[in-house]
């Protein structure tokens, strides 16, 4: 179903300057048909399909690859995950009779979910005249749905308006015969936009699921189930809150809460979104953050590595990256350079102390790398983490051992005034 598509998104992301805007350009389309040896029929179909599927991405005039035409050899996830988002784009596919207006053509995409789920629960073939009376039913739904409010009790309509109903009975009564017409060319068009990125196929007067458009619906099905599935009821809220509200929850219920969170949302946005937040000023929030981005998995590969430059989300990043490649939790801390492993113990601290208790905060001293406190206290420092100094304060006044947390203080007024 993809496999022109991923040829061609090769052939984009790998050459320079292809000009490949969308529409692709027609000096872009003979080029691709010579190297890929492809009619422009089919160079045309497959440069839409791999921009549909997210293999390619579109920046300016320039193709770039997707995620998912990065990881299609390897993950096959990321190609049921492209395959999906061209079933979802099948209305731009198989595009819809010119004749037809958009509002009806808006309706009966509105109501191919239910169509769908006939076929799916029917687990064979199903009649035509079967779906277009379930199509004409959800249709006249979602028009009544639309409708103004009815008039309440003791108003009456216009004088007008009645007339004109009274005058207008022969019309309105060829109105349900052209209804039906206009449903059967609909559903039609929709039966052969599902066939044509092979959700379905169509026999004589029936339509069968395949084993894809089958899956897909149970995807679908599994996304609206886990939406509905929020345990701390955070799935409208905002990224930061929605972390805020997740902060005190065991793993098992903040991973359910992330998964309805992101079901809500498209991947790309969601991403985008956590990551704004890993880039504030709350430490807790970035380490939640990429807990979130860890429920993501490979989508999310991308835009982790590109933030591997910015110093304040380096070792969160490195860690995601090396646990994503097959580490072993416990293992992935090796990942990290002495400094950046410094900066995390400080980062760490710093949410422990705005967040957390003073117990644990003192605890955190056993996670430090250095092995020492006075080796501690000397990288830390060093390291140059913006809020250094408000964590020694508060670990010198929360810790039990005047001594230690003399020295701590004394470590926090260096860092503050710039002294050795």
């Amino acid at each position: 179903m993809l496999a022109d598509a991923v040829r061609i998104a090769h052939w984009a992301a790998g050459t320079p300057g292809p000009g490949t805007a969308a529409p692709l350009a027609a000096h872009a389309l003979e080029r691709a048909a010579t190297a890929l040896e492809l009619s422009p029929a089919q160079v045309r179909a497959g440069w839409d399909r791999a921009r549909l599927a997210g293999l390619i991405e579109l920046h300016g005039d320039t193709a770039r690859p997707g995620w998912r035409l990065r990881a299609w050899d390897r993950d096959d996830s990321a190609v049921l995950r492209g395959w999906v988002a061209l079933f979802d784009a099948w209305s731009l596919v198989h595009a819809a009779p010119a004749d037809i207006e958009a509002g009806a053509v808006a309706e009966a995409v509105e109501a191919v979910p239910q169509v769908l789920s006939l076929l799916q629960l029917s687990a064979g073939p199903v009649t035509v005249p079967a779906l277009l009376d379930l199509l004409g039913q959800r249709v006249a739904e979602l028009q009544e749905e639309r409708c103004e409010v009815p008039l309440g009790p003791g108003r009456t309509a216009p004088a007008p308006a009645e007339t004109a109903a009274r005058a207008g009975t022969a019309e309105s009564a060829a109105g349900p015969a052209r209804s039906a017409d206009l449903n059967a060319l609909l559903l039609d068009w929709a039966l052969e936009g599902l066939a044509a990125v092979g959700a379905l196929t169509l026999g004589k007067g029936h339509a069968t699921l395949t084993p894809l458009g089958n899956w897909a619906v149970w995807v679908k099905l599994e996304q609206i189930c886990v939406a509905a599935q929020s345990p701390a009821g955070n799935i409208e809220q905002s990224a930061a809150d929605m972390l805020l509200g997740c902060a005190r929850l065991t793993p098992g219920p903040a991973r359910a809460e992330y998964r309805a969170w992101l079901a809500a949302r498209t991947v790309g946005s969601a991403v985008a979104e956590l990551l704004t937040v890993a880039r504030g000023e709350d430490a807790l929030l970035r380490g939640l953050a990429f807990e979130a981005l860890r429920v993501v998995g490979a989508p999310a590969e991308p835009e982790v590595r590109a933030v591997l430059a910015e110093p304040s989300l380096r070792p969160y990043a490195l860690l995601w990256l090396a646990e994503y490649e097959g580490n072993d939790p416990d293992d992935a801390q090796d990942v990290l350079s002495r400094e950046e492993a410094t900066w995390l113990w400080v980062d760490t601290a710093a949410a422990v102390a705005d967040h957390g208790e003073t117990g644990l905060l003192v605890r955190h001293l056993d996670s430090a790398v250095q092995g020492t406190v006075p080796a501690l206290l000397d990288e830390v420092r060093a390291v140059g983490h913006p809020r250094t100094v408000q964590v020694l304060v508060a670990l010198a006044a929360a810790h039990p051992d005047p001594a230690l947390a003399k020295a701590v203080r004394r470590a926090a007024f260096q860092v503050h005034t710039g002294g050795a």
